[in-house]
């Protein structure tokens, strides 16, 4: 699974297509090449929602939930993910995960067993493409980017204790039309993840976290076991507690 920025790796002969291509020849003909194809744009309860609309009157808020495109798995763009993350989506053969908020696109062998079965109230838990990577003991290149950006970490937050959730919101399609989806899951919080990221890879050995140069990018590979249960130890001694269901913004 790669979460990439390639405006950090610098300018790369043959863009963002030449990027994919030798990822996929690093993996070799049975790996599987995983981005986050992650929207927040049907969501109203998403921050970047609440920051389209702030300011905004009842009628006014009510004409841009009005007019939010719902989630179709096949056409809707994941603009915030970047270029490297559209290009495997937007790739011959590649599968996306049915989510309406966090869904995943592969590339490869294992990309149907990695996808199926994206249950649509579990975001990035046991019935996620995540868990389907800790089964297959995956590994993470953050490509670019820090561990702030390293979403399996959120698996650990599901394997804790009596997770805290929360209300989540998107418009799907439904009944020839669209429709408001409202479930609850577990409430997501990437705030402290950089300092997740930092005590883990300080702790890390046998290589559990390798680190190099691509282009101009501080880069690190590392595998989504060891990243997943070091997050399920270090969440529950780190956080407050907190319980219940609460409206949700994400």
């Amino acid at each position: 699974m790669v979460h990439a920025s390639l405006r950090t790796v610098g300018a790369v002969e043959g863009g963002p297509g030449a990027m994919v291509r030798a990822l996929r020849q690093a993996l070799g003909p049975q790996g599987t090449l995983v981005v986050p194809s992650f929207t927040t744009e049907n969501s109203d309860t998403s921050p970047s929602f609440h920051d389209r609309v702030r300011g905004l009157g009842e009628e006014e808020r009510a004409a841009v939930r009005a007019s939010m495109p719902p989630f179709d798995r096949a056409s809707t763009p994941a603009p915030l993910m970047g270029t490297l993350a559209e290009t495997v989506r937007l790739s011959p053969g590649a599968l996306r995960s049915g989510h309406p908020q966090t869904s995943f696109a592969a590339l490869g062998p294992h990309a149907e067993r990695i996808v199926a079965d994206h249950s649509p109230d579990c975001h990035l838990g046991e019935e996620s493409p995540l868990a389907r990577l800790y089964e297959l003991r995956a590994q993470v290149l953050l490509l670019g980017t820090g561990f702030d950006r390293c979403t399996a970490f959120h698996l650990g937050e599901y394997r804790v204790p009596s997770p805290p959730q929360r209300l989540y919101r998107c418009v799907v399609s439904g009944n020839g039309g669209r429709e408001w989806w409202e479930y609850a899951d577990v409430d997501l919080d990437d705030s402290d993840f950089a300092a997740l990221g930092s005590d883990f890879e300080r702790g890390a050995s046998g290589g559990a976290v390798r680190k190099g140069r691509v282009g101009s990018a501080e880069s690190r590979l590392l595998r989504i076991a060891d990243a997943v249960d070091f997050a399920q130890r270090w969440l529950p001694e780190h956080r407050k507690p907190r319980q219940g269901v609460v409206p949700g913004h994400g």
